[in-house]
């Protein structure tokens, strides 16, 4: 089992120090607790809910290199979370360890999913729960859950009132500008989404039907957060120091949900808000972690299925990724990820300063 280490006594070294990844401004700002319902977050930098990629493996790695104020899981079915068995579901399961600072996001359509299941996640001892009215997937889409619940925002709102009748911790909605580009009817949800008595919104400034084709309105973030009073998080694009702090000063957000930079380079907390300074093997070096807790967790078609997910994010890494990802599409088991790892993951490669979009919209 994979253990979480203190970021500050890993061993460091400069990479590519022409690439600021350190601002004492920032970072002050984000070591900041904050209060969410009646529970303390250390810090506000936090790592979004992302399908298929924020899965126990991937945190097992995350918690490693440290700093994370608050980690999501990927999304579970509210239908399925009632009895699913965290030793063999692939999405709802966790380390005991993991459970303080780990809230649960469940996607479903009706309020009576959505009870049954949080009432699961607060038994578990889960910091709290977050309620996906996000995902745009089609499939969701049919489902009528996830960013269709926008179209509906009296169903939205009767989902989080059901949700925060029904237990005590943390309840935080993630959720999408809408249908339309207008920012009116997600500023009017919002104030709904705190009247129904959400603790948190994580706001994406994206309309629903977009695939990350276009660069999210961060300047819409502002219009949520001057709209209620309850803590409200930005995302969106978030890859550079300079981002980040440009989010927290143009829109006042309370803080920052990192999601595909995350899986890129799942340090960046701990370089963001405590100065760590990768030595000049972390990238092969979260690789092999990656494919050994993936072994740990999974069973070999889904292991390896889980990290071709995860290499077009470590690949848009590079300026050459696109031809990592090509030779790392070859390997049918974590023995092969293994050792293309040591044979094409070199202290010298060249990296992007942001990642190459052409692999990170994948």
């Amino acid at each position: 089992m994979l253990h979480p280490i203190n970021p500050t006594t890993s061993p460091a070294y400069s990479m590519n120090k022409s690439i600021p990844t350190y601002s004492p401004k920032l970072a002050a700002q984000l070591n900041t607790p904050i209060a969410i319902g009646n529970k303390i977050v250390p810090n506000r930098l936090w790592l979004a809910p992302m399908a298929g990629l924020t899965h126990s493996a991937f945190r097992q790695v995350l918690a490693h290199y440290g700093s994370c104020g608050l980690v999501f899981t990927e999304m579970c079915s509210a239908k399925a979370v009632p009895t699913e068995n965290p030793r063999i579901s692939p999405v709802f399961r966790w380390q005991e360890w993991e459970l303080p600072n780990l809230v649960c996001q469940l996607l479903g359509s009706a309020p009576e999913e959505f009870v049954i299941a949080a009432k699961r996640v607060e038994r578990e001892g889960f910091f709290g729960v977050d309620i996906n009215m996000g995902c745009s997937a089609r499939g969701m889409i049919k489902r009528e859950a996830g960013a269709a619940l926008l179209k509906t925002p009296d169903k939205a709102m009767a989902v989080v009132e059901a949700v925060r009748k029904a237990v005590s911790i943390p309840v935080f909605v993630k959720f999408r500008t809408g249908w339309s580009k207008e920012i009116a009817p997600a500023v009017a949800l919002a104030k709904d989404l705190e009247a129904a008595g959400a603790d948190c919104l994580v706001f994406h400034p994206r309309v629903a039907p977009d695939k990350r084709t276009r660069p999210p309105r961060i300047d819409h973030i502002r219009h949520i957060k001057e709209a209620v009073s309850i803590p409200v998080f930005g995302n969106g694009d978030v890859t550079t120091t300079q981002h980040c702090q440009n989010m927290l000063d143009t829109t006042g957000c309370d803080g920052v949900s990192i999601g595909r930079m995350a899986v890129a380079r799942p340090w960046i907390f701990a370089q963001w808000t405590a100065d760590f300074t990768p030595d000049d093997n972390i990238f092969q070096d979260y690789v092999l972690r990656l494919a050994a807790a993936l072994e740990q967790e999974f069973d070999p078609i889904r292991g390896i299925k889980r990290f071709r997910l995860f290499m077009a994010y470590f690949a848009a890494n590079f300026r050459f990724g696109h031809s990592l990802q090509s030779s790392f599409s070859t390997a049918k088991t974590m023995d092969d990820v293994r050792r293309l790892a040591k044979e094409y993951i070199r202290p010298n490669m060249s990296l992007s300063q942001s990642p190459n979009m052409s692999l990170y919209s994948l």
